[in-house]
């Protein structure tokens, strides 16, 4: 039987301030929330979240993110969750955190709030995380039966996160109509469980539509922790359109080309999810058979925000084509969504292609 699924969160609000209104949001869905941040994160929102809480019937219990989406992790806010009775989890920060929010809310059985600090990647939307073992290797996604509650997202917050993470969201917005577009042909499945929506086209459609028309003097003005309204568009283009498009539309090469990347060692592990997925996009463009005019769009507009285009941004000058292998055999495993691009793609064709960005990108 063929399906088609769409699934999003019950409620999304974004604005400069919105923070504020998080405990009155939170009230209508839970009294006892365990709120999640790492300990940067929680130096920089603790003040605002406290006002806001102030008053307020619902009394959260705080407890720190240790940095990894794993499953000892997990395990353990878990636990602390029992022990507060906790009846909403609220998740703040970045994609790991969040992640990691929605994971534990699962298995306490009750809704999770998403307070995005940077518009880094498309992950506060959905209702997936992606676990990591405990030194940061990709493990595989884990399917929750409901999107969050609400996501709340400050961009006042965002502007004023390291200009790199906004960008790095922009790269991985740009990914989502062109791993929809694979989809669709091959007529896969998406993470929603079922075939891709017209919906979830038009909603990828317009996330890369925004991007183009709009990346570049978003990027100048958070670069300067301004908010306007090309931000504004770049941060739902980056949260909620792409969040929605990825999920609802489904995920090909460029995500399997990230996870892939997980199985070396060095500094690539220094660059953020959404410079990975840059790569990563740039490989399954090649792999697709696209002209050299329509790549070097997205290397320009790349090079322009200051995102990875070559083997020496992505700390790979010293990979040989056997570590390259390692990463296309990671990236075409079974079940990778390499599948919804083409389930014949080799180990080796990867490999040939991440150096064939390389060449174009110089």
């Amino acid at each position: 039987m063929t399906k088609y699924v769409f699934r999003s969160p019950s409620r999304y609000i974004q604005g400069a301030g919105v923070i504020e209104e998080l405990a009155k949001e939170t009230e209508a869905i839970g009294q006892q929330p365990l709120l999640i941040a790492d300990e940067v994160v929680w130096d920089i929102t603790k003040e605002a979240i406290e006002a806001s809480f102030e008053g307020s019937k619902s009394e959260y219990h705080f407890e720190q993110f240790n940095g990894e989406a794993s499953t000892k992790e997990i395990d353990r806010i878990s636990d602390k969750g029992k022990e507060q009775s906790a009846d909403v989890v609220i998740g703040v920060g970045g994609g790991k955190t969040l992640d990691t929010a929605k994971a534990v809310s699962d298995q306490l059985g009750v809704p999770v709030v998403i307070v995005p600090t940077t518009a880094s990647t498309d992950a506060p939307t959905s209702a997936l995380s992606v676990i990591y073992s405990d030194d940061g290797v990709f493990e595989g996604y884990k399917f929750y039966d409901k999107n969050p509650e609400l996501v709340l997202v400050d961009t006042a917050i965002v502007v004023n996160a390291p200009i790199r993470l906004f960008a790095s969201g922009i790269c991985d917005a740009m990914a989502t109509l062109v791993e929809v577009k694979a989809t669709l042909k091959r007529n896969g499945d998406t993470m929603a469980g079922g075939k891709p929506t017209l919906a979830s086209q038009a909603i990828a459609e317009m996330a890369e539509k925004t991007l183009f028309e709009h990346g570049l003097s978003a990027y100048k003005a958070a670069k300067e922790g301004i908010v306007t309204p090309a931000v504004e568009a770049i941060v739902e283009a980056n949260t909620l359109l792409s969040g929605l498009g990825f999920e609802n539309g489904g995920l090909a090469g460029a995500h399997a080309i990230h996870n892939g990347f997980t199985a070396l060692h060095g500094d690539i592990h220094d660059l953020t999810h959404g410079e990975k997925i840059a790569y990563g996009t740039l490989v399954q463009l090649v792999l697709e058979r696209k002209t050299e005019t329509e790549i070097k769009k997205y290397i320009d507009f790349y090079n322009q925000i200051d995102m990875p285009t070559t083997l020496e941004n992505m700390h790979l000058t010293d990979a040989s084509f056997e570590d390259l292998i390692e990463v296309g055999k990671l990236a075409t495993a079974d079940g990778e969504t390499m599948e919804n691009l083409d389930p014949q793609i080799t180990a080796e064709q990867v490999a040939n292609a991440i150096l064939a960005v390389d060449a174009l990108s110089k």
